[in-house]
């Protein structure tokens, strides 16, 4: 830490969690003062919580996939499956930093079988429902199941690891982050491709029941020794604000910027975070404290995740589309061919606590930024006829570009705060995930949508106004427009080809524009991140084995 960071008015561990550290470590100091039983597991237990991870991140990405045929089996109106999406994302990034706190209290392996157990129910009911009214329903009830799964598995693995070991760790935690986005197309188009469009949450139910027992056998438990009083006014204002920032975000390309609904919600977000932040400054315990934005690692780190995540859903959202819808590929084709990202993520994610060691936080933070910025270039370059050797080349440079930026970030969030805070720490690196995450997907659906319209005047040719105005919607609802068209016999079939060609021509245009856009704002954050986030990771580079002050 710098000499600024050291002088930052932030809340001192508590002696109690001192003294308890000081007494593991004299009991167990072969161990580093972790429990025998739990260091000589550490890395089960850590494939054990990646895979909790990716299953939650999979939620997502893999449903972007299955939308279409959702819509065809519930009759989902185009408002219906946004809401079907969206009502995950909402709930998931408005109960995280409570999620994390209730973890914190009363135990987060505890907090991790809750929400494994919530997304397992919720994944069935999901699977059978009769309407898109019941899915959006249970859709936010996930959410709640993945807020309390995800800061428990990153708190559980800094509370299991030696110091020394952590930044490796949490890399693999950061990459299997990364992972499940790119999974989720590959798992979701396989399934909906032998199974029916339930599939692609019935599957959640087996791995649902599969780590819950594995986690019940295999995961520690811990909690805040302290035993500190829950802040339910500041957990309340948290989640009021978290949840209309994301909805004010998720309405914004839907109903416009400008639209009443949507600046109520930027408005309702506003006013919620200033009074969590006013009331969290007052209060002798604070669920997080705002002080800790003081600290360049910790806020630094978190701008960095959100940009990553920012371009990570935001590359997804575009890509999917335009391989699926552009190139002609199925889903499961699709999602095969975003494979070289994941395969970067866990190759160079590992590996990049060597590079800072090697070169620095700073010197390795902005080449990912650098790296990610000439994937997202390289995908504004792609038409309906380029190779998708381009789209290969670029996913690869973006991949790395992801897996060297994020664990360093993640690790200067998490490590800014004393242990007993971890699940709140995580709740906080995945909150910069989540809304990191909504922007991006508004960004590049509103800029997209935008420019779509403008050059969609194959429209003019549709006879029907419902039809017509259907077809300015996306280009996928122009695609089904053709599709019903060509079915009845209204259009021959070199005329539907005609109409394919001209609105995947509108949407490459669109698309392009948003991939430099995105490429235009990590250009920025390589300038501007790397100046504030600390060249050293917040653990000692004493904590090493031999050296002082080992474990928990």
């Amino acid at each position: 830490m710098t000499a600024t960071e050291d002088t930052a008015p932030v809340p001192p561990r508590h002696p109690a969690s001192a003294v308890e550290r000081a007494a593991a470590n004299a009991a167990h100091p072969d161990t580093f003062g972790i429990a025998p039983e739990v260091y000589h597991r550490r890395w089960i237990i850590l494939g054990v919580l990646n895979i909790s991870l990716v299953m939650v991140v999979t939620a997502v990405s893999s449903l972007n996939v299955a939308i279409p045929s959702i819509r065809d089996a519930l009759d989902a109106s185009g408002t219906q499956l946004q809401w079907i999406i969206d009502a995950y994302a909402l709930v998931f990034a408005g109960m995280l930093l409570t999620a994390g706190a209730l973890g914190d209290r009363f135990g987060r392996k505890g907090a991790l079988l809750v929400g494994l157990t919530v997304f397992g129910l919720g994944s069935l009911a999901a699977s059978q429902a009769a309407s898109p009214a019941v899915l959006i329903g249970i859709r936010a009830a996930l959410g709640v199941g993945a807020a309390l799964i995800m800061p428990s598995t990153l708190s559980i693995i800094v509370n299991a690891f030696p110091p020394f070991e952590r930044p490796k760790a949490i890399a693999i935690w950061a990459g299997f982050a990364g992972v499940g986005g790119a999974l989720g197309p590959i798992s979701s188009g396989l399934l909906i491709d032998h199974f029916w469009w339930g599939s692609v949450f019935f599957v959640n139910v087996i791995l649902a029941a599969l780590l819950i027992g594995l986690v019940g056998f295999l995961v520690p438990t811990s909690k805040d020794p302290n035993a500190t009083a829950l802040d339910f006014v500041g957990a309340g204002l948290s989640l009021v604000g978290l949840a209309s920032l994301v909805f004010g975000v998720i309405q914004g390309p839907e109903l416009g910027w400008t639209h009443p609904l949507t600046l109520v919600g930027f408005v309702v977000a506003v006013a919620a975070l200033v009074g969590f932040v006013r009331y969290e400054l007052r209060i002798t315990h604070p669920m997080l404290d705002p002080r800790l934005f003081k600290l360049h690692g910790f806020s630094a780190g978190a701008g960095a995740v959100t940009l990553a995540f920012f371009a990570m859903f935001g590359q997804f959202f575009l890509l999917t589309q335009y391989l699926q819808y552009v190139k002609g590929f199925t889903p499961l084709e699709t999602g095969v061919r975003v494979i070289p990202s994941a395969l970067m993520l866990v190759l160079v994610a590992p590996r990049s606590p060597k590079l800072v060691a090697r070169f620095g936080v700073k010197k390795v933070v902005r080449a990912g930024f650098l790296c990610t910025t000439t994937g997202l270039f390289l995908f504004g370059l792609a038409r309906a006829d380029t190779p998708y050797l381009l789209i290969a080349i670029g996913l690869v440079i973006n991949g790395a570009g992801m897996a060297m930026l994020m664990p360093p970030s993640s690790q200067h969030i998490v490590g800014s705060l004393p242990l007993h805070k971890a699940g709140v720490g995580s709740a906080v690196n995945d909150v910069t995930r989540e809304v990191g995450g909504a922007l991006g997907i508004a960004l590049a659906g509103s800029v997209t949508a935008t420019i779509y319209r403008a050059h969609a005047d194959f429209v003019d040719r549709i006879g029907d106004a419902q039809a017509r105005e259907a077809a300015l919607g996306s280009i996928g609802q122009a695609l089904g427009v053709g599709k019903r068209a060509l079915a009845s016999g209204a259009i021959t079939p070199p005329q539907f080809e005609q109409l394919r060609t001209s609105a995947a021509s509108a949407f490459v245009s669109g698309t392009s524009i948003s991939f430099w856009v995105l490429s235009g704002v990590l250009l920025f954050a390589a300038v501007v991140i790397p100046r504030f986030i600390p060249d050293a990771l917040p653990t000692p580079a004493a904590m090493r084995p031999g050296g002082e002050g080992h474990g928990h």
